[in-house]
């Protein structure tokens, strides 16, 4: 499942420069993640890398975009098809 960024966002930037897939942009109010992009960090991290550091804790699983492990998996080959997932 894809992550997404509620309204409590602050904008703050730690989350866009955490995303080892660039997946999350400014938008006009708040940061925007594109669930096209959003592995949840798999192939990268054990943990989602933008909810470990955001300090409002507005990162958060998107129901709209529900995709298993194997999914993830998947897309981050597709993503980066040079590099091995750890």
């Amino acid at each position: 499942m894809a992550f997404k960024i509620t309204e409590d966002c602050i904008a703050c930037a730690a989350c866009e420069t955490e995303c080892p897939n660039d997946a999350i942009t400014e938008g006009e109010e708040i940061f925007i993640i594109d669930p096209d992009k959003c592995t949840e960090c798999v192939g990268f991290y054990d943990t989602k890398q933008c909810a470990d550091v955001c300090p409002v804790d507005c990162c958060v699983s998107d129901p709209d975009h529900k995709e298993s492990h194997d999914e993830l998996l998947a897309k981050f080959k597709k993503l980066h098809p040079d590099k091995e997932p750890k």
